[in-house]
């Protein structure tokens, strides 16, 4: 299993829908579980769910600071 791939999915998947992403937040092992199709050991699905969060953090940083230089056009 590509979980590089996984985890690009679920954070596609949460970006695309609201609900998905308030199901990750409540229960994380059980979002990643219902995407992934399989029950996983939990040291498998935590680095699952540490490599979303990581990535989400990421992209909101990313946003912010689009945001913030943005406003810097020439």
């Amino acid at each position: 299993m590509d979980i590089k791939a996984k985890i690009d999915e679920i954070v596609n998947k949460i970006k695309a829908d609201p609900s998905f992403g308030e199901e990750f937040k409540k229960n994380p092992v059980g979002a990643v579980e219902k995407v992934i199709g399989i029950d996983l050991p939990d040291d498998v699905i935590n680095n699952v769910i540490d490599g979303v969060k990581a990535k989400i953090s990421l992209g909101d940083i990313g946003d912010k600071i689009g945001g913030l230089f943005g406003g810097f056009k020439k």
